[in-house]
C-alpha cells in the first residue's frame, strides 16, 4: 500500500513540473545594432541636398545638422522624411534650423528614409556656397 501512495505522489509531482515548464516562456528580443552615417554637401543659394539611408529593423533615429558654413550662425531647412519613388516625403521639418540641431523620430519597420537641407532664403542673401555636415543615426 505504502508503494502505491509513493507512486502516486511521484506521479502527482512530476506532472505539475511538466504543466509548469510549458506554461512560462521568456522571449528576449535582439538588441539592434545602430549604424551612423555621415553626408556632406554644397548648399548654392536656392537649392537643397537630399540623402537616404536604409533601416533594416524599427528603432531610433537621430538626425543633426552637424556641420554649416562659412558662417554657422544663419539658419538652413533641415528635414526627415520617408522616401519612396525617387522622392523625399517630409514627416519632420525645421525651416530654421542652426548648426547642431537634431530631429529624434522612431522607425516601426524596414524602409528608405530621408534628410533634406535646403536653402531657406537666408544664406541667399550672401551669395555664396554653404557646406555642410549631416549625421544620421538609425538602426541597421
Amino acid at each position: 500500500m505504502f508503494r502505491g501512495i509513493a507512486r502516486g505522489v511521484v506521479l502527482v509531482a512530476l506532472a505539475a513540473l511538466a504543466g509548469a515548464c510549458g506554461s512560462t516562456t521568456t522571449t528576449i528580443a535582439p538588441t539592434p545594432i545602430i549604424i551612423t552615417e555621415n553626408f556632406s554637401s554644397t548648399l548654392i543659394p536656392a537649392s537643397a541636398g537630399t540623402f537616404t539611408f536604409t533601416t533594416l529593423t524599427g528603432g531610433a533615429v537621430i538626425g543633426t545638422l552637424t556641420t554649416l558654413g562659412p558662417d554657422s550662425t544663419k539658419t538652413v531647412g533641415f528635414s526627415l522624411g520617408t522616401f519612396s519613388a525617387g522622392v523625399c516625403t517630409v514627416i519632420l521639418d525645421n525651416a530654421a534650423a542652426t548648426q547642431g540641431f537634431s530631429f529624434t523620430a522612431a522607425t516601426s519597420s524596414i524602409g528608405t528614409y530621408c534628410v533634406r537641407v535646403y536653402d531657406n532664403g537666408s544664406t541667399t542673401t550672401d551669395a555664396v556656397p554653404y557646406t555642410f555636415t549631416v549625421t544620421v543615426q538609425h538602426p541597421q
